[in-house]
């Protein structure tokens, strides 16, 4: 005889496949079919894979932590293929047995454990070992020094190009990707904040060594014939996204020159608002400046009804001297004379322009002649100097070649039309200077094309 309900489903999985049905219909309207849904039919597919995501991620975060913790204990050793019980025991002695058994059961049931009855061992299974590479990769690439947090993406995209089954959804969320950082980074060039553009600056930066990368892999799968229409139509959106996520280098530079004109110094110190802020976040604790600023605790006076009512009574009853007006004028009084001591803005200003003209009509400069490469180092322009007066030059750096004050009158019109091209980079030089001890480092080199007023409209 032979039996006709070998294969089928049991009696009694057939009303838990039923009401699994039920209750996902019940999240959509009623004239709706869930099985209608496209993304629906593709996650039902993949009902094996999600099944191993449940049982390892569902409950609580002690007990994901353990689930993970074994499994990734027995995939590790790779020179064994099964692990009997005593095995596990003595690999995983530090747990109690009772949690030792509770994790095996889930495991063995949702099919990450295999048990092989006739070996009476354990075996890790083929979707186990995806779920622990798959969820690796992501735990790497979040440990790495990823800003923009690409690195999982462009790497699950490579990895499937390089097997000949990227995906359309893959490419999807590269672009997705890039489209974020691209709105993120205007966000901060509208914000006018500068400790906000500085940090989206560097983010940026790290975002463009990610698309350097991925423009190989874009060309590969433009370049592969097997690809559909639909595959080529979101590499080319990711290559624009790229190029327009590459072009923002130049909205940095004109927002960040744009503060730079409208820094606020304190006076004649050389220090300005961003220096006083940028000092305040090296402290984690902003009250701790206050230790030893009040000399005498503050002692609260506290009265009582009775008291108030007291000195109420008091003032109501007192007799009150009439006011007596002025009776006249004051006298006058002669203005106190004040001397400044400090250099006058204006003198300091012609002095620094004549000093950079000279080096504009080649003239004795220090470390540069004729002879020798037609640029300096920023340090060499502004010292000697006291701290103040080489901040004060500092500042004025950014308007050489602006256009916008070039076509202005005065002396920082006069500076910011002369042929020299400032080159600022993002690190620090140390120097020996009495009065400065560091200073950014940068260039001062002649520039190719000068600003003419009077011959027409500038050219950038």
């Amino acid at each position: 005889m032979t039996d006709t309900t070998a294969g089928a489903p049991a009696a009694d999985t057939l009303p838990q496949q039923q009401d699994d049905a039920d209750s996902l219909q019940s999240h959509f309207h009623a004239d709706i079919s869930a099985d209608e849904i496209e993304q629906v039919f593709h996650l039902k597919r993949a009902q094996p894979t999600l099944s191993a995501f449940t049982a390892l991620f569902h409950g609580g975060g002690d007990a994901v932590l353990i689930r993970l913790l074994v499994l990734r204990e027995l995939a590790a050793d790779s020179a064994v293929s099964a692990f009997s019980r005593a095995d596990i025991n003595t690999r995983l002695a530090y747990l109690l047995p009772e949690s030792l058994e509770t994790v095996l059961i889930r495991l063995r049931s949702h099919g990450l454990l295999a048990w092989d009855a006739q070996g009476a061992v354990y075996r890790v299974t083929p979707m186990a070992r995806n779920l622990l590479a798959a969820l690796d990769g992501l735990l790497s690439s979040g440990q790495a020094d990823d800003e923009a947090d690409m690195g999982f993406i462009l790497s699950q995209v490579a990895g499937a190009q390089a097997v000949g089954g990227v995906t359309v959804d893959q490419l999807r969320h590269l672009l997705g990707r890039l489209v974020d950082l691209t709105e993120e980074f205007r966000d901060a060039i509208a914000s006018g904040s500068e400790f906000r553009l500085r940090t989206s600056q560097s983010k940026w930066h790290t975002a463009c060594d990610w698309v350097e990368k991925g423009s190989l892999i874009l060309r590969a799968i433009l370049a592969d014939e097997r690809a559909d229409a639909a595959t080529h139509k979101a590499a080319q959106a990711i290559g624009r996204a790229q190029s327009a996520l590459l072009n923002m280098q130049g909205m940095f530079s004109r927002a960040l020159n744009q503060i730079e004109r409208q820094r606020v110094h304190l006076g004649q110190s050389g220090l300005s608002t961003t220096d006083v802020k940028r000092w305040l976040l090296a402290h984690d604790d902003l009250s701790s400046l206050a230790v030893g600023a009040i000399d005498r605790p503050l002692v609260p006076l506290f009265g009582t009804p009775a008291e108030m009512i007291d000195v109420a009574e008091t003032e109501l009853l007192a007799e009150r001297a009439a006011a007596v007006g002025p009776g006249g004028l004051p006298t006058g009084q002669d203005a106190p004379l004040t001397i400044n001591d400090g250099p006058a803005i204006q003198v300091e200003l012609d002095d620094w322009l004549a000093r950079l003209s000279d080096f504009a009509n080649l003239g004795n400069f220090p470390s540069f002649s004729e002879a020798g490469p037609k640029s300096v180092q920023v340090e060499d322009s502004l010292l000697p100097a006291t701290f103040a007066i080489a901040s004060y030059r500092a500042s004025l750096l950014p308007l050489l070649g602006d256009a916008a004050e070039a076509s202005l009158q005065g002396a920082t019109a006069q500076l910011a039309r002369l042929p020299i091209q400032f080159s600022p980079q993002d690190a620090m030089v140390a120097l020996d200077d009495p009065h400065v001890a560091a200073v950014s480092l940068a260039t001062l080199s002649l520039a190719t094309i000068s600003l003419d007023l009077e011959s027409g409209p500038l050219d950038e």
